[in-house]
């Protein structure tokens, strides 16, 4: 039996985030996740946050709210890879989370996609585990099905964006030439290591994914291209950071 065959909807599951947390009232129904800890800083410095909740895993991780023009609304720092990103969502989730804006960087696989600009995900390569326990393995591209509307709230806030496939992948240094090549075929325009699984998980739970990334480095070359890789300025870090906020008044 290989991993293809692991999505069983027909039991329940042994272990679930209810068994540890239970919802909290008035917990903001929309919630931006991040994978920089300097973003969680600026939003900090921004808006004063209380923190509502801290999970606990390998580290602390604090769950922020605060009310931006009225709303109430979520911060937390997520993990690297579908795994441990997937498994903090279904904790937040647990807590009362309805609505997940997710924004985070991505590898390129063309080169005159420039570094920062932004792309949303149309679909994701399933390469990677955790997409295979929460949807069946008929289709290897899992659809980004949030990606319309988020599209339509790019065009309504003015910012410029591609869309196209991403390819999802758990293995960050075994992105050989090879199968690059064959995502570029299949219309794959970046990399990254969660959509397909939060996309997966976020359907299965009845919840809204939404998705944007932003070109780092590139795969398109001779030689790999770090570009801003480590060393995105604070102004990009503001954008993203603002660009998420007005996603949120408007899902």
């Amino acid at each position: 039996m290989s991993i293809i065959h692991a999505f069983d909807p027909h039991s329940p599951e042994i272990f679930t985030p209810q068994h540890l947390l239970s919802p909290i009232e008035g917990f903001p129904e929309t919630v931006l996740v991040t994978f920089r800890h300097k973003i969680v800083q600026r939003f900090i410095a921004r808006y004063s946050p209380t923190i509502i909740k801290t999970l606990h895993g390998a580290s602390p991780v604090p769950i922020y709210q605060a009310v931006i023009d009225g709303q109430a609304v979520g911060l937390y720092q997520t993990l690297i890879g579908g795994a441990g990103t997937v498994g903090l969502l279904e904790e937040i989730i647990a807590l009362g989370g309805k609505k997940f804006i997710f924004f985070g960087s991505c590898g390129t696989l063309r080169k005159d996609i420039a570094a920062g600009h932004f792309i949303l995900p149309t679909a994701a390569y399933r390469d990677e585990g955790v997409s295979y326990h929460y949807a069946p393995a008929d289709e290897d591209y899992y659809p980004v099905e949030t990606q319309p509307k988020l599209a339509q709230i790019f065009n309504q806030l003015q910012v410029p964006f591609i869309e196209g496939k991403t390819w999802t992948t758990d293995a960050i240094y075994r992105e050989t030439r090879n199968n690059m090549q064959a995502r570029r075929d299949e219309g794959c325009i970046c990399v990254d290591m969660e959509c397909a699984s939060i996309m997966a998980a976020g359907h299965f739970r009845g919840v809204q994914i939404y998705q944007y990334l932003y070109g780092e480095d590139t795969l398109d070359g001779e030689d790999w291209d770090a570009r801003t890789m480590g060393k995105v300025p604070p102004s990009a870090d503001d954008r993203y950071l603002s660009l998420a906020v007005e996603i949120a008044a408007l899902v």
